[in-house]
């Protein structure tokens, strides 16, 4: 009996090889988005996962509020590891990460620099799970300058020899280390990715008893079965107990004092496989996911199999009464209602099958667009899991049934006597509404996705052309000059005797890409207890000028005034939060130092607030001092042969210094990448808003064809009355324009409810404005009319002889 209704599904099939195409290029489409939709969602799930602890790891994370702002930070104090450990017995383990940059590396007479470095505690292995290929986890960092490297680090840096043993120089620390282990990777699903780990062992930073500043990223292994939140209740305490006498000490209130103003200061615990997903904090190892995009994709890939299954039932059903006699014929023949079912469901899982190997084909060919347009790595490998043949198996079979149980059930109820005399089955006023709701449904969702692509390229243009409050054009960026050691001054004084330069400043703090970073507690001398939460940049005496910076009051710092080494230029908002409003030249400004100890000085200048963070930050409160300047050199140029700069600078590099190679970036790419996440959503979104379309008018395509076909009397009728094509095409094509305008009034709310919410994560963001809206109702009905005219403009050409004879 199986192997009947597979050979008349595929006769079927062969006959009606137009409507058999659509259906299957559809199912296909709507298979294969989802398919990739669900790598991409398998893939951002997976963060972290790889460790075998990850269910019991977590993150400790900064939190406080002060004078109303309020801060997050994925770095926290140096004690703060070894006294959670020491003072709470569910806290199996405690391991530390600093990052150590990218310095140049030397290996005999070889120097290298891309690699990534962290410093990290000597159980770092044994709380990830980050397998040895050579060398021993337990005792591999116990020394201090010992190093562990990656297999790809291992060879680059010795080829084919035996890297355990051996020993790196970085010249910049004056430091040797030698190899003690060599892991495989860092997977690429983990929240960092670093080349090589060196010991902390001997790093007196790491021993501080500071607990006023910040930069370790520390996590724990908790017992078995032990909720995180039971411990975050008790770190309150551990806050008073020795944030407290410094905290005591740098502002003169205790504690309690501290909270009593409405301030609070503390730490929050974060589940390891909560880092990539939903965390967004100040400091975080590398830019994270976002888990209202999971929910997004993930919806879109349900809607667009959704849109798949509504259009096989629409085309099904729209081809009814051409197989109506042969069901008829089937029942008189003695075939039962439950047969035929069984016959057009076969049917179905066949044409899904097929649509199945094809969408895997689709997904094959689509993988390199989509990891380009993603920035993943993403791969299809049918072999590597035994789960996932039976996977496609069973997702075709589900996609078949529910595609086709509804054209199933509907062509097997044809009552035989009807359908031999001749009668047209419409269906009833239900099945007639429901494949109208379908279209309004795909229409729904491609009008949300087209207003969502809107507003995501509307932000990013936006973002581009907003006054930052710095210029960012021809500014080069070289990083790490600090390299140079004391040929640093020499080289910018080289630099600036080009006639192409027009001006160069010496600092590692950046307003745009990887940048040094700090905590600046600061208050008003006259009043501690008024401290805010600011950051401070180290610059030189051209820093300012070679950004482009405004000043809104004072001065810059000068070389003519011996003072500026105890003096302090802030922005407007420091202004504003400390409540000097315009009258904070000359007022002495306090700062909170390490352990509690104090440092003042003068405000000589503020600055015109300007964006030195993301577009998702509000600008925050910021002191400059002249300081320690190494770090990198900023070149304000003037020029249209910048490759010919480039050239000269990289000589003048050289010259100087054969060990570190010579490397730059332009500030405003550095501004541009700051952004990399919006822009491949805002090409996703794009990309899916495309297929929805398309696949959306497959839908619209098959009511339209059920429709003509069903009212091909009626149009003999018109045109023998003497209706024009023109009038009988805008009869057939209201009724679905009429379906699109629903579907427009449904979807605009939606959208907007949607869009405000992504675009509350930008503290700079567009307004959502009603031509957004306009314009996606205007491609939905243009794209519907398109779809429609072509069966209607068919119909009203047909004659009107052949369209009575038929009936």
């Amino acid at each position: 009996m199986l192997t009947n209704y597979i050979k008349i599904a595929w006769r079927n099939l062969l006959r009606n090889k137009a409507f058999s195409a659509i259906n299957i290029v559809g199912l296909a489409l709507g298979l294969a988005t989802c398919l990739l939709i669900s790598l991409f969602l398998l893939d951002e799930l997976s963060y972290d996962r790889y460790n075998e602890k990850a269910n019991r790891m977590v993150r400790v994370v900064f939190h406080a509020v002060m004078n109303g702002g309020e801060i997050n930070e994925a770095i926290v104090m140096p004690p703060v590891a070894q006294t959670m450990k020491a003072d709470y017995p569910e806290v199996e383990a405690a391991t530390r990460i600093r990052t150590a940059g990218s310095p140049s590396i030397t290996v005999g007479d070889k120097t290298f620099r891309d690699d990534q470095l962290a410093q990290v505690d000597s159980n770092f292995f044994q709380v990830f799970t980050l397998p040895f290929i050579q060398g021993d986890a337990k005792t591999a960092l116990i020394q201090p300058n010992a190093a562990v490297i990656t297999q790809a680090m291992a060879r680059k840096y010795f080829g084919n020899e035996n890297p355990i043993g051996k020993f790196i120089t970085i010249k910049s620390w004056n430091a040797l280390f030698k190899v003690t282990g060599v892991i495989d990777k860092v997977p690429v699903n983990s929240h960092f990715h670093f080349d090589m780990f060196l010991s902390m062992a001997g790093v007196s930073d790491a021993k501080s008893p500071s607990w006023m500043t910040s930069s370790y990223y520390t996590y724990l292994v908790l017992a078995k079965g032990y909720n995180p939140k039971q411990l975050e209740a008790k770190l309150s305490q551990m806050t008073s107990k020795y944030m407290g006498p410094q905290l005591q000490q740098a502002f003169g209130m205790s504690m309690a004092q501290f909270r009593q103003k409405g301030n609070d200061v503390g730490f929050v615990i974060q589940p390891l496989t909560d880092i990539h997903l939903n965390s967004n904090l100040t400091g975080e190892l590398e830019a994270n996911g976002d888990i209202q995009y999971v929910y997004i994709f993930g919806a879109i890939a349900l809607f667009m199999l959704l849109i798949a299954c509504i259009n096989f039932m629409n085309l099904s059903t729209a081809g009814a009464s051409k197989r109506a006699k042969e069901v008829g014929i089937r029942k008189v023949m003695g075939s039962v209602r439950q047969s035929l079912t069984n016959q057009f469901l076969i049917e179905s899982l066949l044409l899904t099958m097929i649509a199945l190997v094809l969408a895997i084909g689709f997904v094959y060919m689509a993988l390199p667009l989509f990891n380009e347009l993603s920035g993943k790595a993403l791969t299809l490998n049918l072999g590597d899991s035994i789960w996932i043949v039976p996977s496609l198996l069973l997702l075709g079979v589900f996609v078949g049934i529910l595609a086709g149980s509804y054209p199933a059930f509907f062509l097997s109820s044809f009552k035989p006597i009807a359908v031999l005399k001749g009668a047209k089955f419409t269906g009833d006023r239900k099945s007639i509404g429901l494949r109208s709701g379908l279209v309004v449904v795909q229409f729904f969702i491609s009008i949300i996705l087209m207003v969502g692509t809107t507003v995501v390229y509307q932000q990013l243009n936006y973002i581009q052309n907003k006054k930052l409050g710095y210029s960012k054009e021809q500014v080069l960026v070289l990083p790490d000059t600090w390299q140079l050691a004391k040929n640093e001054e020499v080289f910018r004084n080289q630099i600036m005797q080009d006639t192409r330069v027009v001006n160069v400043s010496m600092s590692g703090y950046l307003p745009a890409g990887p940048s040094y970073n700090n905590n600046y507690m600061m208050y008003p001398e006259s009043n501690p207890t008024q401290f805010v939460k600011g950051i401070r940049y180290n610059v030189d005496y051209d820093y300012i000028p070679t950004l482009g910076m405004q000043m809104a009051l004072g001065r810059n710092f000068s070389k003519e005034y011996s003072t500026d080494s105890s003096s302090a230029i802030i922005n407007e908002t420091a202004a504003r939060t400390l409540g000097w409003q315009n009258n904070a030249i000359g007022k002495p400004i306090g700062h909170a130092e390490n352990e509690g100890t104090r440092k003042t000085y003068k405000v000589i200048g503020v600055v015109k607030d300007f964006h030195f963070r993301s577009l998702h930050e509000s600008i925050s409160p910021l002191v400059m001092t002249l300081g320690q300047n190494s770090g990198a050199v900023i070149i304000k140029a003037k020029t249209t042969d910048m490759s010919g700069l480039l050239t000269s600078l990289e000589k003048e590099w050289k010259k100087l210094t054969t060990d570190a190679p010579f490397m730059y970036s332009f500030l405003d790419k550095r501004f541009n990448d700051t952004y990399l996440a919006e822009q491949k959503t805002g090409r996703i979104l794009g990309l899916f808003a495309g297929l929805t379309i398309f696949v959306a008018c497959l839908g619209l395509f098959g009511l339209a064809t059920f429709t003509a076909e069903q009212r091909t009397k009626e149009i003999g009728v018109r045109k023998v009355l003497g209706a024009s094509v023109g009038s009988i095409v805008t009869l057939l094509s209201k009724d679905f324009l009429r379906l699109v305008a629903i579907a427009i009034v449904l979807a605009s709310p939606v959208a907007w409810y949607v869009m405000s919410r992504w675009l509350r994560e930008f503290a700079y963001k567009i307004d959502i404005q009603w031509w957004m809206f306009v314009l996606a109702a205007l491609l939905a009905v243009g794209i519907a009319l398109l779809t429609v005219s072509f069966q209607s403009i068919k119909a009203a050409l047909m004659n009107p002889v052949k369209s009575l004879r038929s009936e």
